[in-house]
């Protein structure tokens, strides 16, 4: 095979990668998370104005925290379930314990996220909080894919 013949079929290979790759985030990338359009909404639809961006910014920052500890929490809470089912071999009351316990740091979590959310929108216009509303409806309802 001549060196243009290589070229050639180098170059059909890297466009049939492409296309695949291109293929599989159109139609098999997964939807993108509730945070991903509420954020993406905030800063890039609804052109908020410098005194909306610093109070949202402010609000992101706080939160981002407190999620942190909370995540950091449900690992830890993770570690003692894991730990739990080694020493108990089956649903014993450590295990049930353990998880009652990372229901609960969940369950906090999804109240502090929805604090968050609307401490955000109380930021927001009418016209904006409208939007802001639509967008965590659909994205709380619609199908998983």
């Amino acid at each position: 095979m001549t060196a243009g013949r290589y070229a050639l079929v180098a170059l059909v290979a890297f466009l049939a990668a492409l296309a695949a790759v291109l293929v599989a985030r159109t139609w098999l990338a997964p939807t993108p998370r509730v945070e991903s359009q509420v954020h993406a909404l905030l800063h890039e639809q609804l052109t908020l104005d410098a005194d909306q961006e610093r109070r949202i910014h402010a609000l992101e920052q706080g939160f981002a925290g407190r999620r942190a500890a909370m995540e950091a929490e449900m690992r830890a809470d993770n570690k003692r379930l894991a730990e739990a089912i080694a020493a108990e071999h089956g649903y014993g009351p450590r295990v049930a314990q353990a998880v009652d316990r990372s229901h609960h740091v969940m369950g906090d979590l999804q109240k502090e996220t929805l604090q968050h959310v609307f401490a955000m929108r109380a930021v927001l216009r009418p016209d904006q909080a409208a939007r802001f509303d639509a967008v965590i409806v659909k994205a709380l309802t619609q199908p998983d894919q």
